[in-house]
């Protein structure tokens, strides 16, 4: 007869605030109220080492065991997660509001939540509308920043993520383009650079800046929600992927996806004219299925997109034009900002690297990663 096999145990860290001590030390003590016990030593203790660990024994199921209680659950998808709340598409396309299991929000992790949007999820369901988050399935091409000194995902598993900038109202702003190249770097998303509203400029006004990217391997696509241009080939490369749309307020994310797909009907806001800020009109990120397959998520808009697991160090090897330079500087451990025989700053001052590119470096480092180090 055949061994059962038996479940393997791992341990698990939990945040601190969901742990406290059970009881006093000395509750026996004032109950007996008898001196002698002072002299005995204290031979029961709350756990082996004295006060409650903070971490916790996990028993995983076998392969088995884990099929069959995944198929006593449902799977989907997270729509939009806000708050304590979750909605979530199961596979048949019913929608659900859902809650998240309290051992899932207990576990220590670096993030600010335990399921964000684009989650792969199992979850069991109370009513007809209202569930309860079981599992989360492990997540790949994650956009995420620093917010308030934790890991803040913005959305999960996609395959390309389009950072949608202005080319007027609001203007363009480059140091923020970066940070975006950066994190799909480092999390291995393939970015596309949208340029929006180029019908309020003089379209060849935007070739030097569309040329440094393009050299660099960036697909660049100019659009206008307005006159139509580019939407076509936006439309046609959305088809049967997972994207995100990110960038700052006002520069038309939400007005592109209303043109791609007509009957949307996203909010969509006006810039400001005092500061040239646009307002929020996207709250949270939320999932939309696109005809034909696959889907986008509209993300809210964000003027500050702090990095999150770079340091100051890593950001030039990142940079595809400032790569091959990084070697070849005096110092290895060169920030290419006002150190001596520097290779970066000799191929800036030769226009192998563009001025404009080396200033978002400057920027990137002395304003976010310099203050953090």
């Amino acid at each position: 007869m055949a061994k059962k096999k038996k479940s393997s145990n791992s341990r698990t860290a939990f945040r601190k605030h969901h742990q406290g001590r059970v009881r006093g030390g000395d509750l026996t003590r004032d109950f007996t109220g008898g001196k002698e016990m002072a002299d005995l030593s204290r031979g029961e203790r709350v756990s082996g080492k004295g006060d409650l660990t903070r971490k916790r024994t996990i028993v995983s199921e076998t392969e088995s065991e884990e099929a069959a209680s995944k198929a006593e659950l449902i799977s989907g998808r997270v729509i939009s997660a806000h708050g304590l709340k979750c909605k979530v598409m199961a596979d048949d396309g019913s929608m659900y509001e859902c809650a998240i299991r309290q051992v899932l929000k207990s576990l220590s992790i670096d993030g600010r939540s335990a399921v964000v949007a684009g989650d792969f999820v199992w979850f069991r369901a109370d009513t007809p509308q209202d569930g309860m988050i079981e599992r989360v399935a492990d997540r790949h091409g994650i956009i995420c920043r620093t917010s308030r000194g934790q890991q803040h995902i913005i959305v999960a598993n996609i395959d390309y993520l389009l950072i949608i900038a202005s080319a007027a109202q609001p203007g363009l702003k480059p140091v923020l383009i970066d940070r975006f190249l950066l994190t799909a770097k480092q999390c291995d998303v393939e970015p596309v650079i949208v340029l929006n509203k180029v019908d309020l400029v003089e379209p060849t006004s935007m070739q030097p800046i569309i040329g440094a990217y393009a050299a660099m391997g960036f697909r660049v696509l100019m659009t206008s929600a307005e006159d139509g241009t580019g939407v076509d080939y936006l439309r046609e490369l959305l088809q049967g992927k997972q994207t995100a749309l990110a960038g700052q307020s006002g520069v038309g994310k939400s007005s592109l996806l209303n043109v791609v797909q007509p009957g949307l009907g996203l909010a969509i806001g006006r810039v400001s004219t005092d500061n040239d800020k646009g307002r929020h009109t996207t709250t949270a990120s939320q999932l939309i299925p696109i005809e034909g397959g696959g889907a986008v998520f509209d993300t809210p808009g964000i003027r500050q997109f702090q990095l999150w697991d770079i340091s100051a160090g890593e950001v030039a090897g990142l940079m595809p034009d400032m790569r091959p330079y990084v070697s070849s500087c005096r110092y290895p451990n060169c920030l290419h900002l006002s150190e001596d025989d520097c290779a970066v700053k000799d191929a800036v001052a030769d226009s192998r690297i563009d001025a404009r590119r080396y200033d978002a470096y400057c920027h990137l480092l002395e304003d976010d990663l310099l203050v953090e180090d």
